[in-house]
């Protein structure tokens, strides 16, 4: 008998049997077949198992076929049927390997097949969550006890939890499925037009059921492909999407113009700018001889930079944005109708007004947070201010400074610009008269006044916008509290040049649209940015102005306009006086004229001593205070690192409690799951909100198995004793019965090889006679067979002879021609030869004419300097003869001179060496 198998390995065979495969893999139309069955009798998990197994075979993942594609389809049913987003995954990996390189539209199908299936289960939730809302049967009825506990404890409505149960795990495996598809086509030349349609899909599930968290985690995802694409783009690997390709540029910059459409429709602000910076970063990277984005598409792009800008409140990034657009619509001439001329030229004019002016010291930089310095000049920003300024130029198309931007970006810039352009004369009326009353004459009592009138009528200036065009609304009411602002910063900034205090009343008064709470902030921020000097005084109810130092400009222009006016009033005649009172009057003015002349430097050396050691105190104090300052920056410097270590350490462990909260909450879900299910197909009910004990299921499990596994240990024993009783009865009886059998089948093979062998003798005997009846029926064609052979081997000897001769002939002439060839190159080489030595020859020549030519020049020029050298001898011995003649009649000329000088009456002593001396001088060469 054979050994009985362990319980273990049987209950394992069993399983295997019933499970429907278990990992072996079948063919795609017997996996196809098998899994209908499976499904047939409610076990879709078996099912799924066997398609998957086949799917992930790398026996088929050589070849496809449409079998194949429908195993898929099937697999992908019964994923979303049973939300098995990991299962899946694993399948479209292998079989997009399977098919990218043979038939990529059977993956988009597929793929188009799983997203179509998974968003109708989601709607179908919904619209089943719906109706169990809205099938209620008495309206009237309060809600029972069960229902006001849950809502007590768990905080949600009976609406919320009907959502969280049967729509929410629906949406989920949506979302993963984008994700899933994302990941597999990511990164590949391929399937780059499957990418893009995926991605836009995604899109499009944020849009319509408002995903704002899962649509962030997709842009994320979206940079986290292209970020990994652009890192190791440089490793060369197999179908790796190239950015270089114009298709494959123009490809992703689609997908991110929809993200930040999608964005914006979402009203994501801060996501919509990072998919700005995206589509910045991807410009950067357009492979060269790739067109531009269309028109249309910039146009848009533009006008999404402006609801951006707005929603943020960086009202001078929003003012170039609007530069931008109308400098390319009209450069592309996307303004078709006058009427939309005018109304981009109103908001470029009218944002660049609503912009603060001290918003232009920091290029946008919010004027609480950049104090200007006294003299008017704009701080250097900070790093945080010139990052800010890089980034907003790259977005914006704009040059930024060393100092960050603070030039290159203004609000003076803009309006010029707009007026240079012709937008100031394009806009509306009112618009234009807004500019003149904020831009115009000195008038900070009725400001606000004569503006009030006009912001009234902005709202309904322009008419509504095209719905073909990249403006979806003409809004200007969103100017208008802004450009209140702005006016009010005006008439503060004129008033303090006109006033030294004013009552908050009155200030309130000349603005009473802001309210005294918005004009007193915006007062603050105004003073903190430099742009004038006020100060309230809450107890007497009053606000100052002025407190600038003496070399402020407002104080240096106040004095010379009244240096201007003493001046003029002192050149003023006294009229009536008299003539006594006038000349008392001078003399006193030059008595005083006199003094001030006398003191003058007294006063300036005291002035500049003073000035001196005011200077050295104010540099002392400003040095102690910057010491102060440094030492406390430092304090809080380091306290402020230690709170932020702090801090960071809290957040990890933060972050890693959560995180280890959340795998160990997923991991008790996973393991109830699969709790529930065990316990289902053993037949057992589980109650909804039962908490279930894997230690006492396992437990029991193990126990149920002992049991089944002794049971059948049993059985087992008592089957084989009963077998090997039986076989043995059946060997007993049977003995006899076999003997008689086997000498009855003796004398049968017996007789059966006596008739086999008399029918081989006969068959043998009838073949032999045929043969020889055959022989001499050939016989008679012996004759013509060896005349015909004969003849064949005459001719072919005839072709043979004629063949060889052919050859032969041929050999000579290839011999005759080679003999040819070797003479034509032995004439050539020594023609070669000859030419080579004749032009050795000549060079050999040359070279001696150019010695030869040498030596005579260098023989000339010797000949040249010795000559030379000879005259310059002959003059230097003339020079020195000369001399010495000189030398000798210098020593003579005294006594000659000394003895004839009473012989010349009237002769001047010096009149003698003269013309001693001139002498000489005429016999010089």
């Amino acid at each position: 008998t054979h050994p009985l198998p362990s319980p273990e390995a049987a209950s394992g065979r069993m399983a295997n049997r019933f499970r429907g495969g278990g990992g072996v893999s079948l063919k795609p139309e017997n996996s196809l077949k098998r899994a209908e069955e499976l499904i047939g009798v409610g076990q879709k998990q078996n099912a799924l198992q066997t398609l998957h197994d086949t799917l992930t075979n790398k026996r088929h993942q050589r070849n496809w076929n449409t079998a194949l594609e429908q195993v898929m389809l099937k697999h992908i049913d019964l994923c979303v049927e049973t939300k098995s987003g990991r299962k899946c995954k694993d399948a479209l990996i292998n079989y997009r390997n399977t098919v990218q390189g043979m038939n990529v539209g059977s993956l988009e199908l597929v793929i188009d097949h799983l997203i179509t299936t998974a968003s109708a289960r989601a709607e179908q939730a919904q619209q089943a969550a719906q109706a169990k809302l809205e099938d209620i049967a008495d309206l009237e009825a309060d809600a029972s006890p069960e229902e006001m506990m849950l809502s007590y404890v768990s905080g949600e409505k009976s609406a919320d939890r009907t959502d969280r149960e049967l729509v929410t795990p629906w949406f989920k495996f949506l979302w993963e499925t984008y994700r899933n598809v994302l990941d597999v086509l990511r990164n590949n030349s391929r399937l780059e037009a499957l990418y893009a349609s995926g991605a836009d899909r995604a899109f499009a599930f944020c849009l319509t059921h408002k995903r704002s968290t899962e649509f962030r985690r997709l842009c994320d995802i979206l940079r986290n492909h292209l970020s990994n694409l652009l890192k190791y783009r440089d490793q060369g690997q197999q179908h790796r999407t190239d950015l270089s390709n114009s298709t494959s540029w123009e490809l992703y910059m689609d997908m991110r113009f929809e993200q930040l459409r999608a964005a914006c429709e979402l009203e994501l602000w801060a996501e919509a700018f990072r998919s700005v910076e995206d589509i910045q970063g991807l410009l950067a990277l357009a492979p060269k001889g790739a067109a531009r984005p269309r028109a249309a598409r910039m146009a848009t792009y533009y006008a999404r930079l402006t609801q951006i800008f707005t929603r943020s409140g960086a009202r001078l990034y929003n003012a170039a944005a609007w530069a931008r657009l109308a400098a390319f619509s009209r450069a592309h001439g996307r303004l078709a109708a006058p009427e939309d001329a005018a109304a981009l030229a109103a908001n470029v004019v009218l944002s660049a007004l609503a912009v603060m002016p001290y918003d232009e010291a920091g290029a946008g930089v919010s004027g609480a947070g950049a104090m200007a310095p006294p003299d008017g000049a704009p701080a250097a920003p900070t790093g945080l201010d010139a990052e800010r300024a890089a980034r907003m130029a790259a977005v914006l198309g704009f040059p930024a400074d060393a100092r960050g931007g603070g030039g290159a970006l203004s609000r003076a810039a803009l309006l010029a610009d707009a007026e240079r352009r012709g937008l100031l004369a394009a806009a509306p009326p009112v618009v234009a008269r807004i500019h003149e009353v904020l831009e115009g004459d000195f008038d900070p009592l009725a400001l606000c006044a004569r503006l009030a009138p006009l912001l009234e009528a902005l709202p309904g200036a322009l008419p509504p916008a095209p719905a073909s065009g990249p403006v979806a609304d003409w809004d200007l009411g969103v100017y208008v509290p802004y450009l209140q602002q702005v006016a009010l910063a005006h008439t503060v900034r004129q008033l303090s040049h006109v006033y030294s205090v004013m009552r908050v009343e009155e200030l309130a008064r000349l603005a009473p649209a802001l309210g005294h709470g918005a004009a007193e902030r915006l007062v603050v921020e105004g003073v903190r940015a430099g742009y004038f000097s006020a100060r309230f005084d809450h107890r007497r109810g009053t606000v100052h102005f002025g407190g600038r130092g003496l070399e402020g400009e407002h104080v240096r222009g106040h004095v010379a306009d009244l240096a201007r006016a003493l001046g003029a009033a002192l050149g003023t005649p006294g009229a009536g006086l008299d003539a006594g009172v006038a000349r008392a009057g001078e003399e006193r003015r030059a008595a005083a004229a006199v003094r001030a002349a006398a003191c003058a430097e007294d006063a300036n050396r005291v002035a500049l001593s003073r000035k001196r050691l005011i200077e050295k105190r104010k540099e002392e104090a400003e040095a102690a205070a910057l010491d102060r300052e440094r030492a406390a920056e430092e304090v809080r410097a380091a306290a402020e690192a230690a709170a932020r270590e702090a801090e960071e350490r809290r957040k990890a462990q933060e972050r890693a409690r959560r995180e280890t909260e959340r795998i160990q909450r997923e991991m008790e879900e996973r393991e109830q799951e699969e709790l529930k299910t065990f316990l289902a197909s053993k037949g057992r009910k589980v109650a909804d909100g039962e908490r279930l004990d894997a230690a006492a299921i396992t437990q029991e499990v193990r126990s149920e198995a002992a049991k089944a596994a002794a049971e059948l240990a049993r059985r087992l024993a008592r089957l084989a004793k009963s077998l090997d009783h039986a076989e043995r009865a059946r060997r007993e009886e049977e003995a006899p019965l076999l003997e008689r059998a086997w000498a009855a089948r003796a004398a049968e093979d017996a007789d059966l090889a006596a008739e086999l062998a008399a029918q081989a003798a006969r068959a043998a005997r009838a073949a032999w006679e045929a043969d020889v009846a055959e022989k001499a029926r050939l016989a008679l064609l012996a004759q013509d067979r060896e005349a015909f052979a004969e003849q064949v081997q005459a001719r072919r000897a005839e072709e043979f002879a004629a063949a060889r001769a052919a050859a032969r002939r041929a050999a000579e002439e290839r011999r005759a021609e080679r003999r040819r060839e070797r003479d034509v190159a032995r004439r050539r080489e020594y023609a070669r030869r000859c030419r080579l030595q004749i032009e050795e020859k000549r060079k050999a020549e040359e070279e001696t004419a150019r010695a030869l030519e040498a030596e005579r020049r260098k023989a000339e020029a010797a000949e040249r300097q010795r000559k030379l050298d000879e005259i310059a001898a002959r003059q230097r011995q003339r020079e020195a003869e000369i001399e010495a003649k000189r030398a000798a009649e210098s020593l003579a000329g005294p006594a000659k001179s000394a003895g004839a000088a009473p012989a010349v009456p009237g002769a001047t002593p010096a009149a003698a060496p003269a013309a001693t001396a001139a002498a000489p001088a005429a016999g010089a060469p």
